[in-house]
């Protein structure tokens, strides 16, 4: 997997987690949002507290107080809590909200005909004028009987001769709350006349308009700090860019460790960007009235999510510098006989590059998974629903079984070590050095710079030849000329040349072990076929080649042995 496809990736997952986290709470405020002026067209879902169902009464949206209503009833049932709840919240709201009871094109069409018709006043569309009219500490709460001998919470305006009736204090308002029905009106009373005061002052066009600037202040400035973050993280990428053409030759463990810390910073930067968002949203919510909770929902699950990130990342920043310091131990170690420590050097490198990869790949399905049960109503869903979920995972896994043949078998690759980075082998056929072992797909570039991508599933049932594992070999062929007077003057010429091709020092330490002359392997019309094998280091067996090939043919041409005239070329 390229670096720039990792990046679009791993931008992609946090764009779908910011889009994740957003609408959480917008699932759950979509009641709240269903009133165009505000007004909640639904309470919140009623809850079960003993032999009683109880219900908030919210004002702007924010919890006042609780009604309640026995599960168990004898003889006549009233209203339950959640349809009392609805109720009240309606009749606390016309007592904040300016209310609307027409539509756009009813409305106008009504002032229209009022103004420049009829030349009347009175407007049908505006309700009552409970709304913002005088000022919000002229609101008076009282308590009554009714006929029943109930209290009853009534709001008294001085431009209305008639008071609104609120709420009843029922006997399971009373026996739920502990107190007695005219103590807990008096509670109510006074909570709900600072509640209603309260809610009339915020709804003024001053308090409007002053906190609009102060949001407009407030999102100014964190656009600064978003604009600034950005800057760094483009100037991070950019530094990392330069660390990531260096990282192919030898760094020590410091300038890995230093390389790993900046990759975690510039994941660091990632998620401050996407708080920052996330706060500016929230934010811009909280200024419309009667959406604070909505907007502190805003703030807090994404909040709480990114928390989850972060901790996860850190541990994936942690996790990286532990895996990086096990192989590089691991890679080092004095127990590693000299002759494999190249090697060792070599799956180093891959083991390295995949163990980050599913580092990377564990601490997002963690984190998908965290967030996941951070939603309410997923830690209690049926079982039918887990099932589904069940079902769904299935489906995928048959749909994607490809991918997880090529995962499971770039998992063998490397603990059966096939082949490492740096490997020059055939796979079908191809040859190529190994650029990349990945879990889904292995890279080769060819000989003439071509890059070549196999997928991992396919190294099962084709044919894998690596040349450079541990040692490497050539077999150096030599078809010397028909008639051949003397076969063991040349083999004396050939094993003499090979012997000094083996105590040259410049050639010496690239060697496993002596040339070998097989000797004769092969008599033919055109000649008589003689080998050598060659034994080099790994990736040496060309270099070395070629250059035995070189010195064998100065020594027959010195001792007038001939070549046959037409000879297949055996090696390149």
């Amino acid at each position: 997997m390229s670096t720039r496809l990792s990046r679009w990736i791993y931008g992609v997952l946090g764009a779908l987690a910011l889009v994740m986290v957003l609408l959480q709470p917008l699932s759950h405020a979509a009641p709240l949002l269903a009133a165009g002026d505000g007004t909640p067209s639904a309470p919140s879902p009623a809850a079960s507290a003993g032999s009683y169902e109880v219900a908030n009464v919210h004002i702007l949206g924010i919890p006042a107080i609780s009604v309640a209503s026995p599960v168990v009833t004898s003889g006549r049932a009233g209203p339950n809590a959640l349809r009392r709840a609805s109720v009240i919240e309606g009749n606390l709201s016309l007592l904040y909200f300016p209310q609307v009871l027409c539509g756009s094109a009813q409305a106008l069409s009504e002032e229209l005909l009022e103004r420049l018709v009829l030349k009347g006043s009175d407007r049908a569309c505006r309700g009552a004028g409970w709304g913002l009219g005088g000022h919000p500490d002229d609101l008076k709460i009282e308590v009554v009987r009714d006929a029943d001998g109930l209290n009853v919470l009534e709001a008294r305006l001085p431009n209305h001769a008639e008071p609104l009736p609120l709420l009843t204090v029922t006997a399971a308002d009373s026996r739920f709350n502990g107190m007695s029905s005219d103590a807990l009106a008096r509670r109510w009373r006074g909570l709900l006349e600072r509640r209603l005061r309260h809610a009339r002052r915020m709804l003024q066009a001053d308090a409007l308009q002053q906190r609009l600037g102060i949001t407009v202040i407030a999102e100014l400035l964190l656009g600064a700090v978003l604009a600034l973050t950005l800057w760094l993280l483009s100037q991070s990428r950019r530094l990392f860019s330069r660390w990531q053409l260096i990282e192919s030759t030898s760094l020590n463990l410091r300038q890995r460790l230093a390389l790993q810390l900046s990759k975690g910073a510039n994941s660091l930067m990632f998620l401050i960007v996407l708080a920052l968002v996330t706060v500016m949203v929230g934010l811009a919510v909280m200024v419309v009235p009667g959406q604070i909770p909505l907007g502190l929902a805003l703030l807090l699950q994404p909040l709480s999510a990114l928390v989850k990130v972060l901790l996860v990342g850190l541990l994936a920043v942690l996790l990286r510098l532990l895996a990086d310091f096990l192989l590089h131990h691991w890679s080092a170690s004095l127990r590693v006989p000299l002759d494999q420590r190249a090697r060792r050097e070599q799956r180093y490198r891959s083991l390295l590059l995949v163990s980050h990869r599913l580092i990377d790949l564990g601490c997002i399905t963690l984190v998908a998974v965290l967030i996941l049960i951070g939603i309410p109503g997923v830690q209690d869903a049926s079982a039918s629903a887990l099932v589904t979920g069940g079902a769904l995972l299935g489906g995928l896994a048959f749909v994607f079984q490809n991918l997880l043949r090529d995962f499971v078998a770039g998992l063998l690759v490397l603990i059966e070590d096939r082949y490492a980075i740096g490997d020059f082998v055939e796979i079908a056929g191809l040859g190529g050095t190994v650029v990349d072992v990945g879990v889904l797909s292995t890279l080769l570039r060819t000989m003439d710079e071509r890059v070549v991508v196999i997928q991992n599933a396919s190294l099962d049932v084709v044919r894998v030849v690596n040349h450079t594992k541990f040692r490497s070999g050539v077999d150096v062929r030599l078809v010397l000329a028909q008639p051949l007077d003397d076969v063991d003057r040349a083999l004396a010429v050939i094993a003499a040349a090979a012997a000094g091709f083996a105590t040259d020092p410049d050639w010496a330490s690239k060697l496993l072990k002596a040339p070998w002359c097989r000797g004769v392997v092969a008599i033919m019309p055109l000649g008589v076929d003689v080998s050598v094998m060659l034994t080099t280091s790994a990736g040496e067996q060309w270099l070395c080649g070629r250059e035995l090939r070189r010195r064998l043919l100065k020594a027959l041409a010195e001792a007038d042995v001939l070549l046959a005239r037409s000879s297949p070329a055996i090696e390149q």
